[in-house]
């Protein structure tokens, strides 16, 4: 009967859903939409540790992604994009206080250039005693928007720039804007990253790609307990993955794995959210739909699972 208790156990643990966070600004209200609060973000940590969540380094998930192990339903990974002046001056003490764990992702032109709105070099130094520093770019291009090779030289530059200051090679990688393409992805990857972060809202589990880490973000006016309900879609993406030159989405093709369901959702940015019936777990059907911004997002869900896709314009995919 224990060892029954235990498999049990251990299996609810296995379909776990960890959660990954961003922010951007701190105490800055000159930017309300990229901004926290000082009062939100200490309402964040402490609803945290009100229930029972363990915020863990970024590195500690992406080892049990790889590692196959079990990733436990009250984890919790903070990250931070753009290495803004706030944070140091605003946001860290309140980390600090409640000893959190956080990754930074450094825009590197902005600190070589002394960009008066981010941190400077030795600030990033102080800062890595309390956190890891990443990448997140040389210039903070829109990537879709580079050739090949305009984006090989961002990466090339960025990266010897960043191991120069700081003394290390950064482990992971989070695109600007959360943008990008299968082409774009697979340039990337081939910088060697343990894991790249993308900007979708969503969750973590054991299935999830480490190369395609869903981020929800936390700014502006958000909403923290409703994020952490969400749990993670096991969902394959085959079409769309960008946008076409019109704009134009036709179709959905998303498969998913374990999945009973015979109804589903889809939400599109400006067109709404409306249920669709499901062949055996799959979602298809002719959408054509003209996409009116320039980001936009498709989320498919089935009750509180999703999988989201950012859907942005790259001319240079060879797919296009």
């Amino acid at each position: 009967m224990k060892s029954f208790w235990l498999s049990l156990l251990l299996c609810t643990w296995i379909w776990a859903d960890a959660h990954i966070f961003v922010y951007h600004r701190f105490g800055d209200s000159r930017y309300p939409s990229t901004n926290t609060t000082l009062e939100a973000l200490r309402q964040d940590f402490t609803y945290f540790k009100e229930h029972h969540y363990t915020v863990v380094p970024l590195s500690k998930l992406v080892q049990a992604l790889k590692a196959k192990e079990p990733i436990p339903d009250n984890w919790v990974v903070l990250t931070i994009d753009d290495n803004y002046k706030s944070f140091f001056q605003n946001g860290l003490a309140l980390f600090k206080e409640f000893g959190y764990p956080f990754s930074m992702f450094v825009y590197v032109e902005a600190t070589e250039q002394k960009y008066g709105d981010f941190m400077s070099w030795d600030e990033l130094k102080e800062t890595s005693k309390y956190g890891e520093l990443e990448f997140h770019s040389m210039r903070h291009p829109h990537m879709t928007a580079l050739s090949d090779e305009a984006l090989k030289q961002d990466f090339d530059e960025g990266l010897a720039l960043f191991e120069k200051h700081l003394n290390q090679k950064p482990h992971f990688f989070s695109y600007p804007f959360g943008e990008f393409s299968p082409r774009v992805k697979a340039i990337a990857q081939s910088y060697g990253f343990e894991a790249i972060l993308n900007q979708n809202m969503g969750a973590v589990a054991s299935f999830s790609d480490v190369y395609d880490l869903d981020r929800s973000a936390l700014v502006g006016k958000s909403d923290l307990p409703n994020f952490l309900k969400y749990k993670a879609l096991n969902a394959t993406w085959n079409e769309p993955l960008f946008l076409g030159k019109d704009s134009k989405v036709s179709h959905l093709h998303v498969n998913t794995t374990g999945i009973e369901a015979k109804k589903g959702g889809i939400y599109i940015s400006g067109h709404g959210y409306r249920e669709i019936t499901l062949n055996e777990g799959t979602f298809e059907t002719d959408l054509n739909t003209v996409l009116t911004q320039e980001r936009s997002r498709i989320l498919v869900s089935i009750g509180n699972k999703i999988s989201t896709k950012l859907l942005v314009k790259d001319i240079y995919s060879k797919q296009h």
